[in-house]
């Protein structure tokens, strides 16, 4: 790399935001994987997503935004590579006919340089890396993104524009499953479409005797999330030594000794992935929800419980804009009502100042999702704040 463009990396440059629209306008989906957890194997999933859509005949580009720990140049066989360009443009690394890379491992001088960036320097090198580097026409990026809800996903969830949406991976276990489910509240929070959940290390089948091995005490984490979330879980992943071996060694799921039944399942989650981002297409223009927001004297009650009604707002998420708001009497306030009457009523998302665990998890599990930490404020205000993605939410001030 050029000492200039060097600086241009390092240099916190200002990026041209209609070069960026114009970069994003070119690909046709951008499929963000994340997870509340590290350890999951999500850049696993991430380089086989991108690796079977090109494979199936789709141009496919692959990010990698983990600026502190880049692994993909390696799970794609191009350790130790570096791109060039010229003219503020960036040129990603071919990994496959149909796959481009790109990562700021293939930016900085030298591999084993700690990158030690604060909030702001991440989100201006994010973007850059979206503006500038020469994608051209894709069917699919692909962003790896590290994990928890941090600069790194908030900068991407903010910048790719349209036509963008979360997949998300969990193991079975409760710890990963209760992060996990942060991080699905965090794409709510920053209106990113949720297009399903994968569940990794989904068991082991043992080379000796050919039976399956529950790898967790827990085994359907996965299963439980997408049923209590109203979200769709694309599928299972068994672990597979020959997995890792085969991102050492920079091979995807096809080119290693995996056994049939984990290609299978691969596969399986690309078909579950493709029809769903189809199905959101058909119905793109239509996209409504309802949020309910408990109130007393016309603001937020910070007490779902105790409100005197709830306004219903309609929302058009599409076009950002808040359609309607109707104000109904809640039934009395006993355990369990509340969940199943706001799902009754249209009821997609709860906005509330405070609400304890046993509640959300009621609300969840009739498909109504809930975020907390709200602050006293009008139900139409509350609802433009979530549509613009600038609702901020604080301290959960129930703790029953």
């Amino acid at each position: 790399m050029s000492h200039s463009e060097q600086t241009s990396v390092n240099g916190h440059p200002e990026v041209n935001m209609q070069k960026l629209q114009d970069s994003m306008s070119a690909i046709g989906k951008k499929i963000l994987v994340l997870s509340g957890k590290g350890g999951v194997g999500k850049s696993t999933v991430a380089v086989n997503i991108a690796a079977e859509l090109s494979r199936k005949g789709y141009k496919v580009g692959l990010l990698d935004v983990d600026l502190h720990g880049p692994s993909i140049p390696r799970m794609v066989g191009l350790p130790g590579q570096k791109c060039f360009g010229a003219d503020d443009k960036i040129i990603p690394l071919n990994a496959s006919d149909n796959l481009k890379v790109m990562s700021v491992a293939f930016l900085v001088p030298d591999d084993t340089q700690a990158v030690i960036w604060r909030g702001p320097m991440k989100y201006s090198v994010i973007r850059q890396l979206l503006a500038d580097t020469v994608w051209g026409n894709l069917d699919y990026l692909v962003i790896d993104a590290p994990p928890g809800t941090g600069d790194e996903p908030l900068g991407v969830a903010q910048l790719v524009g349209t036509d963008a949406g979360a997949v998300i991976v969990t193991t079975p276990q409760q710890v990963a499953v209760q992060d996990v489910r942060r991080c699905i509240t965090f794409c709510h929070q920053v209106m990113l479409p949720v297009w399903g959940i994968v569940e990794n290390m989904a068991g082991f089948v043992c080379p000796h005797c050919q039976k399956k091995v529950n790898l967790f005490s827990n085994t359907s984490g996965g299963a439980e999330l997408a049923k209590q979330t109203g979200l769709e879980l694309l599928g299972s992943l068994l672990f597979d030594p020959a997995i890792a071996d085969g991102a050492d060694a920079g091979l995807s799921i096809p080119e290693c000794s995996v056994t049939n039944q984990t290609h299978q399942q691969m596969d399986q989650v690309i078909q579950n992935l493709i029809s769903k981002i189809q199905d959101n297409q058909n119905k793109k223009g239509t996209e409504t929800m309802k949020i309910a927001i408990p109130t007393a004297n016309g603001q937020l009650c910070m007490h779902f419980g105790h409100c005197e009604q709830f306004a219903f707002v309609t929302i058009d998420s599409n076009n950002k804009t808040v359609t309607g708001t109707e104000m109904l009497t809640p039934p009395p306030h006993e355990p369990g009502v509340l969940p199943k009457w706001v799902a009754e009523n249209g009821g997609n998302l709860v906005i509330a100042g405070g609400m304890g665990m046993r509640a959300q998890q009621l609300f969840n599990q009739n498909g109504v999702e809930v975020l907390v930490g709200a602050s006293a404020e009008t139900p139409e205000n509350l609802a433009t704040a979530y549509l613009n993605g600038t609702l901020e939410t604080g301290q959960n001030v129930c703790d029953h």
